[in-house]
């Protein structure tokens, strides 16, 4: 019996870990929309968690020490969730993306997926309580058997650097252009699972009435969300989209830059300020959050770019 607990904040664990877990066949534990995604791609899965949203006002991550109050409760929450969970299936084997919580409770082997080693949210009286949370995280991290990083790296201790993991497509870009209706350019406008990217949307939208007339926009926002540009609130196989697109504006999640790297898509990722995960991402891809001001230029140079394969995909790796 394996557990895998995924992280519910946004799709990006999911996505990943439905890469992963194609190759066996565990019950997924984990929350919306994660829960969802899962179960639309056939797998067994248990919602437990609550979600927890990161709240942006105009791009700028607002009230982190709020949220991190919120996550610390959330965390406590997941805790008492993944103990009884694991009371009554006994798994041999525990897998957690990012779900720290399952693993400080779990006594057989277990294996931690995570590009994250410590956060870097708050300063002042506030970062006091976070170093504080990144001790617990470090002890954590130091009892799982195996540490999947999935990004470069040396391996050491119990980490192993695998790279991008991300889903194998077996279809070539040529089949989903045509299942998707795909002719001339096409842009691909994503937030994943939350609304903390409208602000982004927004600055797309504006954006892309100045160069309407040079490609067809297709916006992926969630449930939460509407627009009157062709708009999709969830799609199951967004990555087969980003594939099959010319051109990807999203957020600086690391798993859709992963996706976008390695089916070789040029892609502009802007990030929630203040963010440092979305930042340091986005710096790595050459940009900042102040490119927003210039999506119209960057989405007219982008949409000219060749297509290029980035990375490799590591997910043969971790498995």
């Amino acid at each position: 019996m394996i557990l895998y607990f995924t992280s519910p904040i946004g799709l990006g664990h999911a996505s990943r870990d439905i890469a992963i877990a194609s190759a066996f066949d565990p019950i997924f534990i984990t929350g919306e929309p994660a829960y969802t995604h899962l179960k639309e791609h056939g797998f067994k899965a248990i919602n437990a968690y609550r979600r927890i949203d990161i709240k942006t006002r105009n791009g700028l991550f607002a009230n982190k020490f709020s949220w991190l109050l919120d996550y610390i409760s959330y965390y406590r929450e997941c805790k008492e969730r993944a103990s009884i969970i694991l009371k009554e299936y006994n798994p041999h084997l525990v897998i957690a993306d990012e779900d720290f919580a399952a693993l400080s409770v779990s006594s057989c082997k277990k294996v931690l997926i995570t590009d994250i080693f410590e956060t870097r949210f708050l300063h002042g009286f506030g970062s006091l309580l976070e170093k504080a949370m990144n001790k617990r995280l470090k002890k954590i991290i130091d009892t799982a058997d195996l540490v999947i990083a999935p990004m470069n790296g040396n391996d050491h201790d119990n980490i192993v650097y695998t790279g991008p993991i991300v889903r194998k497509i077996d279809k070539s870009r040529d089949e989903l252009r045509k299942e998707f209706g795909f002719d001339g350019k096409v842009i691909v406008a994503s937030i994943g699972g939350t609304s903390a990217g409208k602000f982004l949307l927004d600055a797309v939208i504006k954006a892309y009435t100045v160069i309407k007339d040079k490609a067809r926009l297709i916006i992926v926002a969630g449930p939460s969300l509407d627009y009157d540009y062709e708009h999709y609130s969830y799609i199951n196989n967004l990555h087969e989209m980003i594939y099959a697109a010319d051109l990807l504006v999203s957020l600086a999640g690391r798993s859709t830059i992963d996706e976008a790297k390695v089916y070789g898509t040029p892609s502009i990722f802007i990030p929630i300020k203040g963010h440092f995960e979305q930042e340091e991402n986005a710096r790595e891809e050459g940009f900042e959050f102040d490119d927003i001001h210039r999506l119209d230029k960057l989405m007219l140079e982008y949409l000219d770019r060749d297509r290029c394969i980035r990375a490799e995909n590591g997910v043969d790796k971790a498995i």
